[in-house]
């Protein structure tokens, strides 16, 4: 709780009574390495914080090689199908973990809850959802002007840890590029 509660409190001054409030509303939930916690069609029905663990976004395929990886969270985040999440509609993706994911849960409902009965859930909801929002347009500017190297280059630099727990067909993916041109980048960045 320490740690969303760090979080939280980079957005904005929480009041006692609501935070109890909010905290009363969380579930703690461990995903362990590899499972699947949100599949395809499925409606998303929490938004959660990451404890530990990293989760990779993607949309499954037939033959698993050509499945997109087009996002990751990690601790210290918020994860969620977002717009599934928001619309109360199934998703068009799936969310999974990467190593075993400690989450701190809050459904729809009690969300709708918290933002009807504290003064603070309106503002957090809307931060919260801006961050996103911010992240997700950084993603797509990179992918519009950076060449794949630079994605990778910049991707490292930014988020070192990826290349210790993340599989490189997960990275490849993720910067829109084939896992044996992403192995020619990286032969061609070591000499």
């Amino acid at each position: 709780m320490k740690q969303i509660k760090a979080y939280l409190d980079q957005i904005a001054v929480i009041s006692e009574s609501d935070w109890k409030f909010f905290i009363s509303k969380l579930q703690p939930r461990v995903i362990k390495k590899k499972d699947v916690f949100l599949k395809l069609n499925a409606v998303e029905n929490h938004i959660s914080f990451i404890e530990s663990g990293v989760v990779r976004l993607f949309i499954p395929k037939e033959n698993p090689e050509k499945e997109i990886t087009f996002g990751f969270s990690f601790k210290n985040q918020f994860i969620s199908a977002y717009d599934s999440f928001l619309t109360q509609t199934p998703s068009a993706y799936q969310l999974q973990a990467l190593t075993e994911t400690k989450i701190l849960s809050i459904t729809y409902a009690d969300l709708q809850d918290v933002y009807n009965k504290t003064q603070i859930g309106n503002l957090i909801g809307r931060l919260t959802a801006e961050r996103l929002f911010l992240l997700k347009s950084k993603r797509e500017q990179n992918l519009l002007n950076l060449s794949a190297e630079e994605r990778y280059v910049k991707l490292f630099k930014e988020r070192p840890e990826l290349l210790k727990v993340i599989p490189l067909k997960y990275i490849s993916s993720y910067i829109g590029i084939t896992a044996q041109a992403l192995s020619r980048i990286r032969k061609r960045l070591i000499l």
